[in-house]
């Protein structure tokens, strides 16, 4: 038997250009991915996480309400509501192509929900449907002395309607009964016409939301 010695593995070899060129390229994809890495750090060391409590806008209702009457022709409502209630916007919209102008306010509740107050004393079926996401009236709500249509459908906002005069106010959201019955009797104080006396609730056709 003959004697051989085993081949050597076979080692490969990288020219040293080549070589340069590929720690070139490796240096350049991580001072790349570095560089990211240090502006997204900047931006949000620059903008710190806001909490929740910072969002909330001081909006002067009653302030935006009596700059508007001049234009509206009368003076938009501006409920008194208690601490924990606040407004995150108030505006006067001009009349569009349904020849309704109207006052809009949202409202955030102390149970941190929401209801949107709109009034006009220009409204008609139309508008008002609109407003009400089309939803069917369901009941009447009588809320310290005045009887606001009650208008909801299943997983969707209800609304409190009420027409007073000239003035149709609408109250529209995803809040709770108590809610509701709460703006509605400042509304109506509000306008000048509100009743003294206990909110007291009737509905036509009573439904399980009722206890919400």
């Amino acid at each position: 038997m003959s004697d051989s010695s085993p081949t050597p593995p076979f080692k490969p070899t990288i020219a040293a250009g080549a070589a340069k060129r590929a720690n070139a390229s490796i240096a350049g994809m991580l001072l790349a991915i570095f560089s990211t890495i240090a502006i997204v750090l900047t931006v949000i060391w620059l903008n710190p996480q806001q909490k929740a409590e910072s969002y909330r806008m001081d909006i002067d209702v009653a302030g935006i309400a009596s700059h508007a009457a001049d234009t509206a022709g009368f003076t938009p409502l501006a409920p008194v509501l208690p601490d924990g209630w606040y407004a995150n916007y108030a505006r006067w919209n001009p009349a569009g192509t349904d020849g309704v102008a109207f006052w809009d306010v949202g409202y955030v509740t102390a149970n941190n929900t929401f209801i949107a107050l709109r009034q006009s004393v220009t409204a008609n079926p139309t508008w008002t449907a609109s407003q009400t996401q089309y939803a069917p009236v369901t009941g009447t709500r009588t809320v310290s002395g005045h009887d606001w249509e009650l208008r909801d459908k299943p997983k969707e906002d209800r609304s409190l309607v009420l027409l007073d005069g000239d003035n149709t106010i609408v109250l529209t959201g995803a809040a709770d009964f108590e809610d509701f019955d709460f703006l509605a009797k400042a509304a109506t104080d509000s306008l000048g016409t509100g009743k003294s006396g206990t909110s007291t609730t009737t509905a036509s056709t009573p439904k399980a939301e009722d206890s919400k």
